[in-house]
């Protein structure tokens, strides 16, 4: 009878126990699987979140890179109107400029006037001066300057009694003519058979030749007005 009774509150306890156990295993099984879901669940959402991050820093990428772009453009287009200025004013004689040319000395004749000889003769006379600057910008001068004066588009060389203005400033002898360009052109230029050079050496002037290999000549110091001139505005640049 205990035997009976002893095998029975076994059975019962195994049966519990493995209640309990099946129990146990449910549970742990639906607390896995719904870790599981909830993990598949906040990476999705963290994939999400990347995923736009990664997107609005690709926007921002292109975005800094177009505006690279056109910061090159403006500083390409920038650099090339500075060029174009600057070559400009090299061009009015605005600004210093310094190269290979000629250095041409002129000086009034220092002989003794016979009788019945003309005093003009011997005479640096302003069309003198600007005869040969003419010859000069002929052969390929760059640059030109008497006396320190930077010729320009509305420079003048004429005379005032005994004196020789330029650019509105009063010059003495000897005049000093300095013309940057090919030292060889400038030279042949002057030196023409028949040309004004040698016409005032007849006479009797001092003339002396140089080519040098740097020269550097002052930018115009006077004022540049323009009244009555005005630039013309293309239709195309108008509109």
């Amino acid at each position: 009878m205990r035997s009976r009774n002893a095998q029975i509150t076994i059975a019962i306890v195994c049966l519990i126990l493995g209640v309990m156990l099946a129990i146990q295993f449910k549970t742990q099984k639906t607390i896995n699987e719904s870790l599981k879901t909830g993990r598949v669940e906040e990476l999705s959402q963290s994939l999400i979140e990347v995923t736009k991050q990664r997107d609005a820093l690709y926007e921002e990428v292109q975005e800094l890179r177009d505006k690279l772009q056109n910061i090159r453009q403006v500083d390409q287009a920038m650099a090339d109107l500075q060029d174009e200025i600057m070559k400009a004013n090299m061009a009015a004689g605005l600004v210093p400029v310094s190269g290979p040319g000629i250095i041409l000395t002129l000086n009034d004749s220092n002989r003794t006037l016979q009788s019945g000889e003309n005093p003009n003769y011997g005479i640096v006379h302003d069309y003198d001066i600007l005869t040969l600057v003419n010859e000069l910008r002929a052969s390929g001068a760059e640059a030109i300057a008497v006396n320190g004066e930077r010729l320009t588009a509305v420079s003048e060389i004429r005379c005032a009694g005994t004196l020789i203005l330029v650019n509105w400033v009063r010059i003495a002898p000897p005049y000093e003519i300095k013309a940057i360009g090919d030292p060889e052109m400038l030279a042949s230029g002057l030196n023409l058979r028949g040309g004004h050079l040698e016409t005032i050496k007849i006479l009797g002037v001092q003339t002396n030749l140089q080519k040098v290999d740097k020269l550097e000549l002052p930018a115009f110091s006077g004022a540049m007005k323009f009244t009555h001139a005005q630039p013309v505005i293309l239709k195309n640049e108008a509109e």
